[in-house]
């Protein structure tokens, strides 16, 4: 089977990274893809399996030798977080597909890295995961967030949607199994414009 690199994003409480996980855990061949981030590593967390756990210094360095496909800043927390083209192109190279969830921004740089990288441009699909504003609310209000929290969400939601018409596909989000077995169509699509 042909690997393929599956790139979700959509607002925060779209289920994006419980998408990511049953992929999976479910679909034999595919591993998430490992970041890179310069934050310190919670208890348990190990470099090289959660994340790639570099010094402010190593990322910089990083940075400046264009080894990044993507990355940012989280303000919030004074981090960096990116994805290094090693971490996509080889295991994609070794037969692995690959599934990442990113804000709409890591989506745009993933796109331009694959305009001048023909292995990304036939393997990778864009997936955003589009949930209704109504219930976008509901979900983030049963997480438990404060109101503070919600409302600046929801902002960055209304944002986030202007750029749906960048991406290969859309899931109009249901519940979780029936955004599974979107996102299940959407791998086997992928995987046969990617063989053909």
């Amino acid at each position: 089977m042909t690997p393929v690199l599956l790139v979700l994003a959509g607002p925060a409480g779209s289920g994006k990274t419980t998408l990511c996980e049953r992929m999976v855990a479910e679909v034999p061949g595919f591993a998430r893809i490992i970041t890179s981030t310069t934050r310190a590593p919670r208890p348990g967390e190990v470099n090289g399996v959660h994340y790639h756990f570099l010094t402010p210094e190593q990322f910089d360095a990083k940075v400046a030798a264009a080894e990044f496909l993507e990355w940012a800043w989280v303000h919030k927390t004074g981090n960096r977080y990116g994805t290094l083209a090693s971490s996509v192109l080889e295991p994609l190279a070794a037969g692995r597909s690959l599934i990442i969830n990113v804000d709409v921004q890591g989506v745009e740089s993933f796109c331009r890295a694959a305009q001048a990288n023909p292995l990304l441009a036939k393997r990778m699909g864009t997936v955003f995961i589009n949930v209704p504003i109504p219930e976008l609310r509901v979900r983030l209000t049963g997480r438990g967030e404060s109101e503070a929290e919600i409302a600046h969400r929801m902002e960055t939601a209304e944002r986030e949607l202007e750029q749906i018409g960048k991406f290969d596909f859309v899931v109009e989000s249901r519940n979780r199994e029936y955004d599974f077995q979107a996102l299940l169509e959407i791998w086997r699509r992928v995987q046969a414009r990617a063989e053909g």
